[in-house]
C-alpha cells in the first residue's frame, strides 16, 4: 500500500541490455498531477510507460495506482483492467475505423469513470473536427497523434500516459494545443504522465519533471527547482542552459573568477573556503551594461524574439550566454565589446 495517488516505488524497466532504467521511484501525491519525463532518445521513456500501462512487465520493484498494486515481480494486472490509457507516438489507431469511430472506441472502454468528455469539444479543442469521416491512411502523423489523443480522452482514464504528444505537429499549432491540453487535464483533474525530450514543453506542462540520464532517474522536482537548483553537472549540460565556469570559493556568499572577478550571491551547496568549483552561469545571471570597464568579446548572437542571447569569450577561452532585453538600444556585432555589469550579484549560486 502507500499514502500516494501513484507511485514507482524503486522499479527496474528494461527493453534492452542498453535501454534500461534502473530503481526508479517516482510519487505523485494528488489526482489531476502532470508528470512529465524527460531524457535522450533510447534511455527508456516509452518503455516506463509501457510498464505502466501493463504492456510488458518489471524487472524489479512497485507500481500503485490508487492504493492498487498494478505491477511487481509477483504480480502483474492485465492491461485492460487497469483503467490507464496510453497515446504512443506512433500511428496506434484502428486502420479500419474512421476518426469518429476511433475515438468514440475509447469512450467504450470505461462508462463508469467520473470524468466525462463531450466529443465535440474534443474534436475542436484538438482541432480535428475536420477529420472525422476520413481513415488512419488519408491523415498526416500530427494529425494521427491528435486522434489518438481524443481517443485516450474519451476513455475516461484514471492515468493518462502520452508519448512525445506534440512531436509531429507544427509549430503554430503547438502552443495553442499544449494549453488547450493542459486546460483540460486540469478542469478534469486526470493524472498523466507525458514522455518529452523537449525541455521547454516539459516545464510548461509539468507540475514536477523527472530527467533520466545513464539508466537512473538523476532529477524530480519542480520546473522551477530543476532549472534553477540542477543537482549536477549532468544536468546542466542535457538542458544545455548554462555553462560552467571555473571558480574558487571565498566565504559562504563569495566566490571569485578570474576575469569576471568577485561574485557574490547565495553559495547552494557550501564548500570551504579556497575550494575550487565549477560555477554554473546561466543567461540571466550576469547583467548587460554599456558602460561597465568589464568588458568581454562577442563571438555569437542568437535572436530568441523577446531577447538575444549573446555568447562573450573571456581571456582564458570560457564562452558565457548573456540575455538581453531585444529591445535594447543596439545591436552588438561579433568581435566587439560587450560591457558586464558589476558587482555581479546572483541570487543563488550553483556550484559543483
Amino acid at each position: 500500500m502507500t499514502n500516494f495517488f501513484f507511485e514507482i516505488r524503486n522499479g527496474t524497466f528494461a527493453a534492452s541490455k542498453k535501454n534500461r532504467v534502473i530503481d526508479l521511484n517516482i510519487k505523485i501525491e494528488d489526482p489531476g498531477e502532470i508528470v512529465c519525463l524527460l531524457g535522450p532518445s533510447g534511455v527508456g521513456k516509452t518503455t516506463i510507460l509501457r510498464s505502466i500501462a501493463g504492456l510488458q512487465k518489471i524487472e524489479k520493484g512497485e507500481i500503485y495506482l490508487n492504493n492498487k498494486l498494478l505491477s511487481s515481480v509477483n504480480s502483474h494486472i492485465e492491461p485492460e483492467k487497469r483503467n490507464i490509457a496510453l497515446s504512443f507516438q506512433d500511428n496506434s489507431l484502428f486502420p479500419h475505423y474512421n476518426v469518429i469511430d476511433n475515438i468514440n472506441f475509447g469512450s467504450k472502454r470505461n462508462t463508469r469513470s467520473k470524468h466525462s468528455f463531450n466529443v465535440e469539444d474534443i474534436l475542436n479543442v484538438l482541432h480535428i473536427k475536420s477529420l472525422e469521416k476520413k481513415y488512419p491512411h488519408q491523415i498526416s502523423a500530427g494529425e494521427a497523434q491528435r486522434v489518438s489523443l481524443a481517443r485516450s480522452l474519451m476513455s475516461s482514464p484514471e492515468l493518462l500516459l502520452i508519448d512525445e504528444p506534440f512531436s509531429n505537429i507544427d509549430q503554430s499549432l503547438k502552443g495553442e494545443l499544449q494549453s488547450n491540453i493542459k486546460k483540460i487535464l486540469k478542469k478534469k483533474q486526470i493524472t498523466t504522465i507525458m514522455v518529452t525530450h523537449d525541455s521547454y514543453e516539459a516545464f510548461y506542462m509539468g507540475d514536477k519533471c523527472g530527467i533520466i540520464l545513464d539508466q537512473k532517474l538523476e532529477q524530480y522536482n519542480t520546473p522551477y527547482n530543476i532549472y534553477h537548483y540542477p543537482n549536477s553537472a549532468k544536468i546542466v549540460k542535457f538542458l544545455n542552459r548554462g555553462v560552467l565556469v571555473d571558480a574558487t570559493i571565498i566565504n559562504n556568499n563569495t566566490l571569485h573568477h578570474k576575469i569576471l572577478g568577485e561574485i557574490q550571491g547565495n553559495i547552494i551547496n557550501k564548500f570551504p573556503n579556497g575550494k575550487n568549483v565549477k560555477l554554473l552561469l546561466q543567461p540571466d545571471d550576469l547583467k548587460h551594461d554599456d558602460k561597465s570597464d568589464l568588458k568581454l568579446e562577442v563571438i555569437d548572437r542568437k535572436f530568441r524574439g523577446t531577447e538575444f542571447i549573446y555568447v562573450v569569450r573571456t581571456k582564458n577561452n570560457e564562452l558565457i550566454p548573456i540575455s538581453v532585453d531585444s529591445h535594447h538600444g543596439h545591436y552588438h556585432e561579433k568581435k566587439e565589446e560587450f560591457g558586464i555589469k558589476k558587482p555581479i550579484y546572483i541570487d543563488h549560486l550553483v556550484c559543483f
